[in-house]
């Protein structure tokens, strides 16, 4: 992740965030791998969308596609054979790192 003065990406603070995010009854549904494994696969479509490019116009605003998102996070989980996840427990993983990144400025 990009640092600089303003904010700091951190990945432990990020699960941290994350679980304390999740309501009471998915906290024990996702293991610290299952969150760092979907906040990859997070990085990972906004890679293949080119959010994440060098040469990005720091001025345009991005739109990101939720459910877009979350079935591709879902799929690649199928996928991969890490696990099954429903969207409505993914959408709380999602808005959670969403979260984090605001909390930090990482999108100012």
């Amino acid at each position: 992740m990009p640092q600089s003065d303003d904010f700091f990406y951190d990945d432990d603070q990020s699960i941290t965030f994350i679980r304390n995010y999740l309501p009471q009854e998915l906290k024990g549904k996702f293991t610290d791998d299952d969150l760092i494994y979907i906040v990859d696969l997070i990085y990972e479509y906004y890679e293949n969308k080119g959010f994440l490019n060098d040469d990005a116009d720091d001025d345009k605003v991005i739109e990101i596609d939720e459910t877009e998102l979350i079935t591709f996070v879902i799929k690649q989980a199928k996928k991969d054979q890490v696990g099954k996840f429903e969207p409505d427990e993914v959408t709380f993983v999602v808005q959670g790192e969403l979260a984090y990144c605001e909390s930090i400025n990482l999108f100012d």
